[in-house]
């Protein structure tokens, strides 16, 4: 394996990049921090304006892998996703983002033919597409909850939805940072951002904390609306003409998306180039959900007060503003457990994911693993014991389709319209 020091890196005639706030620079002992540019940073940054000089024990620098210098690819690969975290997130990220495109082309191939009243060649609805109906998932939980019966019109969304929390529980909200498709677009565009104007904007915490607040009044709004549904509303919903086509229906708003909605669209985008993951940050109720069971998680990105430098690199590399160098734990709901502090952090054993009760440290590639393996081992269960397809047959489809205009599949203020067996 090749390995080099962090004290082995050249400092030599480095010079300060413009646009940049603060660069941090190894030399042979040290971690030398330059504050630049001070008429664009805030009052408290102005302040700060000598560099700093910490000195890292030889036997506490962290070490480096030169990836490049191993001949074999394949061996290079693993190299890399064994050590560089970042690289095995974007890895996981666009791997699901690709899943996500497939699902879309095949749902897009089956929205033609129902759309063809059978004409066009069939094909088979996939039911990754389910994972887009939270709503309806959550209802399915509760009315699995309550009589026992996991439904047959969206069984996958369900059990996506309880991988998607179980990763919550278990490794805070790493299913934002690794998995969410919209997570990764808006990750892209704040890093766009970055490139394209040399950093990112903050809110300042008065405005941003309120902010913050809206998601959880989303969450709770839709969380209030399913706790007054007794098993007589849950099972009117679930089975509704409306919830039968409730995925096509989302694909069409898309498809056929209304100048209003494609505005919003696109100014959340805009927000996201600007501030880093604008969406996610204040208005998710998928992140606040996510948000509010990370605290159950036994896993913390975890700080060895002992050997840190107070360098302050891990805060400056965290997406969600969380100030990393001031705790012992982070406990902090907007934590996404990306690990970009944790691969920043120039000294060893210091910055690491860690159990609560016995502090044992988690490789950043096994914990990269869990989040995969708990996702796959919760849809292969549906897949295995019959509860990934739907009960919806092509003869239902071909029924329905042509209807979906039809008052029967609108869904006005909560409410769907009553229907028949026949219906």
């Amino acid at each position: 394996m090749l390995r080099t020091k962090v004290s082995d890196m050249k400092t030599e005639n480095i010079q300060p990049l413009p646009f940049q706030f603060q660069s941090s620079v190894h030399d042979s002992n040290v971690i030398v921090e330059r504050t630049m540019n001070p008429q664009s940073v805030s009052s408290t940054q102005e302040n700060i304006s000598k560099s700093k000089i910490k000195k890292i024990p030889p036997e506490l620098r962290r070490e480096k892998i030169l990836y490049k210098l191993e001949p074999l690819w394949y061996k290079r690969l693993l190299l890399r996703l064994q050590h560089d975290s970042q690289f095995l997130r974007s890895v996981v990220q666009f791997s699901f983002v690709f899943l996500c495109i497939w699902i879309g082309i095949e749902f897009y191939l089956f929205e033609q033919w129902g759309a063809s009243e059978g004409v066009a060649t069939f094909t088979q609805r996939p039911p990754g597409a389910e994972g887009f109906l939270p709503i309806s998932a959550l209802m399915s939980l509760k009315y699995w909850f309550q009589t026992g019966i996991i439904n047959d019109v969206h069984p996958s969304g369900l059990f996506i939805f309880v991988a998607i929390v179980g990763i919550g529980i278990l490794l805070k909200k790493a299913f934002c940072s690794w998995l969410c498709p919209v997570g990764t677009l808006s990750e892209s565009l704040w890093i766009l951002g970055k490139k394209i104007f040399g950093r990112n904007f903050t809110i300042t915490k008065w405005i941003d904390v309120p902010l913050r607040g809206l998601k959880y009044l989303l969450l709770l709004f839709f969380a209030y609306s399913i706790w007054q549904m007794d098993v007589n509303d849950l099972q009117a919903f679930i089975y509704s003409p409306y919830n039968k086509m409730a995925d096509v229906k989302m694909f069409q708003f898309f498809a056929h998306i209304s100048t209003f909605a494609l505005w919003t669209v696109i100014i959340l985008m805009i927000a996201s180039v600007f501030i880093k993951n604008f969406w996610c940050r204040y208005l998710c109720p998928y992140g606040a959900l996510l948000g509010i069971t990370s605290l159950l998680s036994p896993l913390k990105i975890t700080r060895n007060k002992e050997t840190c430098i107070d360098c302050e690199l891990c805060t400056k590399a965290c997406p969600a503003n969380v100030k990393v160098h001031k705790v012992t734990k982070v406990w902090s709901d907007e934590c996404t457990s990306c690990l970009a502090c944790v691969e920043v952090c120039p000294v060893k054993n210091t910055l690491d994911i860690r159990t609560s009760l016995t502090r044992t440290k988690v490789p950043n590639w096994v914990f990269g693993s869990l989040i995969v393996g708990i996702f796959i081992a919760v849809t292969g269960m549906a897949i295995v014991t019959g509860h990934w397809q739907n009960n919806i047959s092509k003869e239902e489809y071909l029924k329905r389709f042509p209807k979906i205009d039809n008052q029967m599949y609108q869904h006005n203020r909560g409410q769907v319209p009553h229907y028949t067996p026949e219906d």
